[in-house]
């Protein structure tokens, strides 16, 4: 047996370790770890076929003079006996990765950590960059089940592997093809990807993320201004940093990496991947990365498109603008401008940052990069005072929409909301009464159950129409389907020992409004009130 010489100590195991040879191999782990008390051992148990009680009295033992013991590389069978025995509760277990070579595959995606391909029909991995990713992949599936429960399309690992040096996620993705590759190879096909598109990434800006489960993306452009404020003159190194740190927090979802490659059709459905990058904040973060992905990081070289998306310069650019376009529902060439330079000027810090800490000022290509972005940004930091536009789909100028945590706590927000919009119309105490009771029991009954046992985001709509005068109170939630209005009415008639409980909420609801509707849409509870104030 011998041990390798990195740091913390690695020692195989190999074959078998049983009762008749216990005892020499212990000897054989105390004179390699001779002089080396609580130092960080690694056990490779890759060659380890077979361990008996014996066995794993001889690891317990030497855990006690190094605490700090890993066993990596278990097969399927040493993982259930170290789990049954509860090893896996005392120490750090690693079971063996499944070896996927991606050699001759084709690349199906590329964003900022990994790149995507295909192995087989039905399946796709993810490789990572990072050659110790594993926390990554951890991160990546825990904010993709996130997203998904969220109501955003995605797909979900369902095993890890090694890939070389690195790991791999791997996901099914039956026939799926990304949109980059559709454009290439159907460019008739242009107008549905727009849509489709720009479709996606409104749903994305429209979800409001409980506080605290996504990385916020303003802290992150902050430090990417401050990173090139010293690289750029002081006055105008200031004003981008102020800029950026005007940007107010928000905590609606972004992708981070949001570009046709990473926008995947399966049958009819349109998935989004690639999730490491999901964060919360202001859109024009999201809209300086789709830049950077479409225009700027191959503005001095368009072969570059060619070769991340697949789409030649020219195509590129024109869905960049169109995309935009379409995301801030407008044609005015003056609004798309002013939108595209606040996104300009994210976009070029960002890849200034990059291009530096990739030691770009070391290479003439890079400088000459590096260069051009400073010249760009500077000229924009002349015109710009401000990063802000207003959101898609954002509140209509009445303030008609809230968006909350959909928590018990929230109920009297909630309640003086809808009271501020009932205030602007001849509404009667009896009818706000009624209408008051029925807020109270749709929301506590998104509260309790959409997301239990966490908390989702919730939003109120309040509409006020004026011939007749009515009033229409929309709830929307991304909780699991549920229809209120499909539970039969409780019997009032019966006595009290013979009621069911519960029921009752929902019943006075439809009692006393005009009319009340559910339907379950594009991953969203909708249920919609209505109430005539005439």
């Amino acid at each position: 047996m011998t041990v390798q010489t990195s740091e913390p100590v690695r020692i195989p195991l190999t074959g078998r370790i049983d009762s008749g040879n216990a005892p020499a191999v212990e000897e054989q782990l105390r004179e390699a770890l001779a002089g080396r008390e609580n130092t960080p051992v690694i056990l490779d148990a890759a060659d380890l076929n077979y361990i008996s009680s014996a066995g794993l009295r001889v690891i317990l033992r030497i855990r006690k003079t190094h605490p700090e013991l890993t066993i990596q590389n278990t097969s399927p069978e040493i993982y259930e006996i170290l789990e049954m025995t509860g090893f896996t509760e005392m120490m750090t277990v690693e079971k063996a990765y499944r070896v996927v070579s991606v050699e001759g595959c084709e690349e199906i995606g590329r964003g900022a950590n990994g790149i995507i391909y295909r192995i087989d029909q039905d399946n796709v991995v993810k490789v990572y960059r990072n050659a110790d990713a594993l926390a990554e992949i951890q991160h990546e599936r825990e904010v993709a089940r996130l997203a998904l429960i969220l109501g955003i399309p995605t797909a979900i690992s369902y095993d890890v592997v090694r890939v070389g040096d690195s790991y791999g996620s791997v996901f099914e993705l039956l026939n799926a093809r990304s949109f980059s590759k559709i454009l290439a190879d159907e460019p008739e096909k242009m107008d549905w990807c727009l849509q489709e598109y720009v479709g996606m990434l409104k749903r994305i800006h429209g979800t409001l993320v409980p506080k605290g489960k996504l990385p916020d993306m303003r802290e992150t452009a902050i430090g990417w201004a401050r990173f090139v404020r010293d690289y750029l003159p002081p006055e105008a190194g200031d004003k981008l940093v102020a800029l950026v740190e005007a940007v107010p927090q928000d905590d609606h979802m972004i992708h981070g990496d949001y570009h046709t490659k990473n926008l995947e059709l399966q049958g009819d459905e349109v998935l989004l991947i690639d999730m490491d990058t999901l964060a919360v904040g202001h859109p024009v973060f999201e809209l300086a990365s789709i830049f950077n992905a479409f225009v700027g990081f191959s503005e001095l070289n368009p072969e570059q498109i060619k070769a991340f998306q697949g789409l030649d310069a020219e195509t590129a650019r024109n869905f960049w603008r169109r995309a935009l376009a379409a995301y801030l529902g407008t044609n005015r060439e003056e609004v798309i401008r002013d939108v595209e330079n606040k996104a300009r000027i994210v976009g070029y810090t960002r890849l200034i940052r990059r291009s530096i800490r990739r030691h770009g000022l070391e290479t003439e290509k890079g400088r000459r990069e590096i260069e051009h972005w400073k010249k760009e940004l500077l000229e924009l930091l002349e015109q710009t005072d401000s990063l802000l536009f207003d959101r898609v789909e954002e509140e209509k100028e009445d303030g008609s929409k809230l968006e909350i945590e959909a928590a018990e706590e929230n109920l009297p927000q909630v309640m003086d909301f809808v009271e501020s919009k009932l205030a602007a119309v001849d509404c009667s105490p009896k009818a706000e009464m009624q209408i008051a009771l029925a807020v109270e029991e749709i929301f506590i009954n998104i509260a309790k159950y959409a997301y239990a046992p966490e908390t989702g985001p919730a939003t109120v709509l309040v509409e006020v129409a004026e011939e007749p005068v009515m009033v229409t109170i929309t709830f929307i939630d991304q909780g699991v389907p549920y229809d209120p209005l499909a539970r039969e009415d409780p019997n009032v008639d019966l006595p009290a020992e013979d009621r069911d409980i519960g029921g009752l909420g929902i019943f006075l609801t439809k009692k006393i409004m005009d009319d009340v509707n559910y339907e379950y849409k594009d991953g969203k509870n909708i249920l919609t009130l209505k109430k005539n104030l005439a």
